[in-house]
């Protein structure tokens, strides 16, 4: 059966579940673009029905949809970035609000599934903090599964045994080791600015554009706050931007251009290639089965063009941040609030996010 074929199965179950209310806020028409292509990593109304307001049955049956939609080990590494909302709860003194009852809530994640499974043009999102899945289907094949986001909020937390919890380690750890392996005009050309940025260049829009740079937290939100919560999101911001020294020049080195910046695969060792590969891969091998092999089918014919980008410091601890982009393929990384124990990560495809391209093809051929 294929990915497509594995998620209608799943998504069709999950709406039978449903009563008529039930329906009205996670089933809506397809493509409804407005709403399909808006896309959150924060703690707000990603849209839809929240796990906290379904039944044991039916939150079984949208875990069962997220694990169509991404590998086994995405699907595990979502599935534990959703309970680190408990830990960063103790975190905070278990007082964190934004605005409603609980804060930081391993139920409020959202499912919201755009048009009729059974026909074949349709799709669907989860989200919540820190896990965004979007998969579009034309024609009954999956021709999108991006923007999909994974963060890791803390970023490392204590095991028992010395031991350390990093959902996302090897995004840091192997993008390291490639920034390292790096010397003389090679390590001059990746390194793009010796201070990083505080999120995602692209943040959460639809489309990257060029010269597109981090947007202020507070719109990265379904709706910009006001009054004393506005207030308070902007003091944060302008802290986190202080402690490291962030200035216009640095934002503006890491500004998303459609020219790639950085350095090329092209130019590196073939060992310094091997890794790039491996990291290439705790991005791409997000997404399930077939998906995941057309995206690296691609990559591998564009792999020379493919560019790695750093900014901030190459030790440890300290705020970091990297993208790799080329072709059809945008990976963004950033780990810098919260002393640099706080992640965001996301895999896009700057011409094909939301099936966006392929939807467009779709309909000039149709008609």
């Amino acid at each position: 059966m294929s990915t497509a074929q594995r998620m209608a199965t799943a998504a069709i179950e999950f709406l039978e579940s449903l009563d008529e209310a039930g329906l009205k806020v996670a089933n809506w028409p397809f493509p409804s673009e407005d709403e399909r292509r808006q896309w959150f990593y924060t703690p707000t109304d990603h849209g839809g029905i929240t796990l906290g307001e379904l039944g044991a049955h039916q939150r079984r049956l949208v875990m069962r949809l997220l694990d169509t939609g991404l590998s086994r080990a995405a699907y595990v590494t979502a599935s534990t970035v959703m309970g680190l909302e408990n830990v960063l709860d103790q975190l905070e003194g278990f007082g964190a609000s934004w605005g409603w009852e609980r804060g930081r809530d391993p139920q409020r994640y959202f499912v919201r599934i755009f048009g009729n499974p059974e026909n074949s043009n349709w799709g669907w999102r989860f989200g919540g903090h820190h896990v965004s899945v979007n998969h579009t289907v034309i024609n009954g094949e999956t021709v999108s599964g991006t923007p999909l986001f994974l963060g890791a909020d803390p970023a490392a937390s204590p095991l028992l045994g010395g031991l350390l919890l990093r959902p996302l380690g090897a995004c840091e750890d192997l993008a390291r080791e490639l920034i390292r392996s790096l010397d003389g005009s090679r390590r001059d050309s990746a390194i793009v600015s010796p201070v990083p940025p505080v999120d995602l260049v692209g943040a959460n829009r639809s489309m990257v554009t060029e010269g597109d740079g981090p947007l202020p937290l507070a719109l990265v939100w379904r709706n910009e706050f006001t009054g004393e919560l506005g207030r308070t999101v902007s003091t944060i911001q302008q802290h986190e931007e202080e402690k490291i020294g962030l200035t216009s020049a640095h934002v503006d080195a890491v500004r998303y251009t459609t020219s790639p910046i950085g350095l090329a695969a092209r130019a590196m060792t073939v060992d310094q290639q091997s890794i790039l590969r491996e990291l290439l891969g705790t991005y791409v091998d997000r997404l399930p089965g077939d998906a995941a092999d057309a995206v690296s089918a691609r990559v591998n014919e564009v792999f020379e063009d493919i560019h790695f980008a750093w900014a901030g410091s190459t030790n440890p601890g300290r705020p970091h941040y990297y993208r790799l982009h080329g072709p059809r393929l945008l990976a963004e990384y950033d780990n810098t609030t919260r002393d640099a124990n706080h992640v965001h990560t996301v895999l896009r495809d700057p011409i094909n996010d939301f099936g966006a391209d392929s939807l467009g093809t779709h309909r000039r051929t149709s008609h």
